[in-house]
């Protein structure tokens, strides 16, 4: 086994964790289920100490693993055996913002929030939402091209990145895109954003800021049915009207935002509708009349127009925790990620439903329910022999009927561990070979996190209470 001797040349002893004690903190990400102990985790402070890391690692065929702030729900950042956990805490500032032109560079380890703090006093905002933005960094953003609740109105993170300077698994440190909004050639910084740190680390990342929407219009709708509420999505988009966000949260989830922030959504919903409009005050004026119509006949029990600021934070308030609210609920739990085509989106919820039903594996779901992305929270209790096992096989039926539909495994999350066996369900042989190739044009000793996203005998050794998919199809051993 190489010696980390050269490795103590780069990053000093109180940087460099090599003690199980130590490294037992990054074991796993926000796919709690799953874990690998790295050999080291080394926690560098500037660029130039990444650089000579994964030069380092190039050099001696070490596989290393980039890291944010974990949140990863895919097994994204799970870290590989006798590999290098590379931190990116510490690369937290914000280089430049520049108001006049709009943009923000940013280190990756910048907090996806932090950005908006900043750019605030001067009339602007970073669009991205996700839910975890108060602690998920945008090295992670860009790495797994992370969306939020508004990404109906404004897209992904890869619509937001302007230009990437990073280190590729090789040592080269590169440049794509540039501040300009303009560009020539491949869409290099497009390609990086959801590589899900196949190519290698970004350093610097060049983000396009956006001044405010001049009013909200925010409503919260209560209905008697889940299906119901997914039809009045399809309603409000076939209209033509585009909101700034559309999500569903259905009784279960309603249920555990409850009870850790008391947003008063509508006592007995099966599920509710959070629409907000955006815009100008002259052109909500006409789109607010328009929805009112639209929802008025959507058999819709109770609606309520947020009247303040106050108002619209408490409403997005229950909808943003509630993730981490289920974990009131159940021990444990699945996040699946999985697509739908808007005009099926009832039917994908109706389905879900008897799925849980057929299993006795209570779901909750949240989703964003304007681009058809599925957010099923499929609830279990670890500790109960065989209960992984199955919410992983009802995960999978999910995810196969998303397939089926014509959506995708995943809308923001990535393919990560967890969802790696089932992508040959979505792609043929001939295109994920594509996919590797040029994965390889970046990578070519595949040492840049390894094991994630494609099947096959590169998987880490995952250790769970359970057998993994990779392991029942054979592609991985815990022995």
């Amino acid at each position: 086994m190489t010696s980390l001797e050269g490795l103590r040349d780069i990053i000093p002893p109180d940087r460099l964790f090599v003690d199980p004690a130590q490294l037992k903190s990054f074991e796993s990400d926000g796919l709690t289920a799953f874990k690998a102990t790295p050999r080291a985790v080394v926690l560098p402070e500037t660029s130039d100490e990444v650089v000579a890391v994964v030069r380092w690692c190039a050099r001696e065929r070490i596989p290393f693993v980039a890291r944010g702030s974990g949140t990863s729900l895919s097994g994204g950042s799970l870290p590989v055996e006798d590999g290098i956990v590379i931190g990116l805490n510490r690369l937290n500032r914000i280089i430049d913002l520049d108001p006049e032109e709009r943009i923000a560079v940013v280190e990756p380890g910048v907090i996806n929030a932090h950005v908006t703090q900043a750019a605030t006093p001067h009339g602007l905002h970073y669009a991205p939402d996700p839910s975890s933005q108060i602690i998920c960094t945008i090295g992670g953003n860009v790495a797994f091209n992370s969306g939020g609740a508004h990404c109906l109105k404004y897209g992904m993170t890869s619509n937001h990145v302007l230009a990437i300077k990073a280190v590729l698994a090789t040592g080269e440190v590169v440049t794509f895109g540039s501040r300009s909004r303009d560009h020539l050639g491949p869409d290099l910084t497009g390609l990086f954003c959801g590589s899900e740190g196949l190519f290698g680390i970004a350093l610097e990342i060049t983000l396009n800021l956006l001044p405010p929407a001049e009013e909200f219009h925010t409503v919260l709708v209560g209905y008697r049915s889940l299906e119901a509420a997914g039809e009045a999505v399809s309603a409000i988009i076939d209209s033509g009207l585009l909101p700034g966000a559309l999500e569903i949260m259905d009784a279960l989830a309603i249920e555990a935002a409850e009870a850790a922030v008391q947003c008063n959504y509508p006592p007995g919903a099966a599920a509710v509708l959070i629409v907000e409009l955006e815009g100008p005050r002259e052109k909500l004026t006409v789109e607010r009349v328009q929805l009112d119509e639209l929802l008025s006949a959507t058999h819709a029990f109770e609606t309520r127009v947020a009247a303040s600021a106050a108002e619209r934070l408490s409403i997005w308030r229950g909808r943003k925790s509630a993730f981490s609210a289920v974990g009131r609920l159940s021990p444990d739990f699945i996040v699946q990620d999985g697509v739908v085509p808007r005009s099926r989106l009832g039917e994908a919820l109706r389905r879900i439903q008897e799925m849980s039903q057929e299993t006795g594996i209570r779901v909750a779901n949240v989703f964003h329910a304007g681009d058809g992305n599925l957010h099923p929270l499929i609830l279990y209790n670890g500790h109960e022999n065989g209960a992984l096992e199955r919410a992983e096989a009802l995960a999978a039926r999910i995810l196969r009927m998303c397939i089926e539909m014509g959506g995708s495994l995943t809308g923001e999350h990535g393919i990560g561990v967890e969802k790696s066996a089932y992508l040959p369900d979505m792609f043929d042989a001939p295109t994920i070979t594509c996919f590797k190739d040029v994965r390889h044009a970046f990578d070519p000793n595949e040492i840049s996190n390894p094991g994630k996203m494609f099947p096959g005998p590169e998987a880490p050794a995952l250790q769970h209470s359970g057998a993994h998919p990779l392991e029942k199809a054979g592609i991985i051993s815990r022995e």
